[in-house]
């Protein structure tokens, strides 16, 4: 099983990827993660990645595509992964789309979680609200408007480029955690998913 799962920021997408990790045994990627992983391990794309970062720039999607190129050839990888965080746009899906072709894989769905921004304002509202000072730095409404708007600019219009292939599957992201998890596992087991 091999996934997306797309969202804005506060959707839900890192609590339903380990939901799927536990129950299907498969791998969650970050880039993130592996892009931390590739330069702590010193290999030559990392070395590269860090140099970039070192300067203060943001890592190009060539680089980023290398190393999650990297990361799918690890064993564990082998009975599939949920991609978290790639692609954010609309080039960075075709170069996946790309990437995955030279290894002779193809992506099995992705998985849209749709939710209600005023309502998820409201969610990190509440949160502040209620944890006080013990809250990220990035974890307020302002915070989370700006995160907000470069989704939908840079992100969301991923959502028309998988289905126009056939492999949106869109999910209400509102719904209690469980019953997203119930939807999301009925959607991937539906035929022709």
């Amino acid at each position: 099983m091999r996934l997306i799962l797309l969202g804005p920021p506060g959707a839900g997408k890192g609590t339903q990827a380990q939901k799927l990790v536990e129950r299907h045994g498969i791998v969650q990627l970050s880039t993130g993660d592996m892009l931390r992983a590739a330069v702590k391990a010193e290999t030559p794309i990392g070395l590269e990645a860090k140099a970039i970062m070192d300067r203060g720039e943001l890592v190009p999607d060539s680089v980023v595509v290398e190393i999650v190129s990297e990361r799918l050839d690890e064993p564990d990888c082998a009975k599939g992964f949920i991609l978290d965080g790639f692609p954010r746009t609309v080039p960075q899906a075709e170069a996946l789309e790309a990437l995955l072709e030279t290894k002779s894989l193809q992506l099995d769905a992705v998985v849209e979680l749709v939710v209600d921004e005023d309502a998820l304002l409201d969610r990190v509202k509440k949160r502040v609200a209620e944890s006080g000072e013990n809250v990220r730095s990035d974890d307020n409404a302002e915070a989370l408007k700006k995160r907000l708007d470069v989704y939908r600019q840079q992100t969301a219009p991923l959502a028309e480029f998988y289905r126009q292939k056939g492999l949106l599957k869109q999910i209400n992201g509102m719904a209690p955690i469980d019953e997203v998890a119930t939807e999301i596992d009925g959607v991937l087991a539906a035929p022709g998913r």
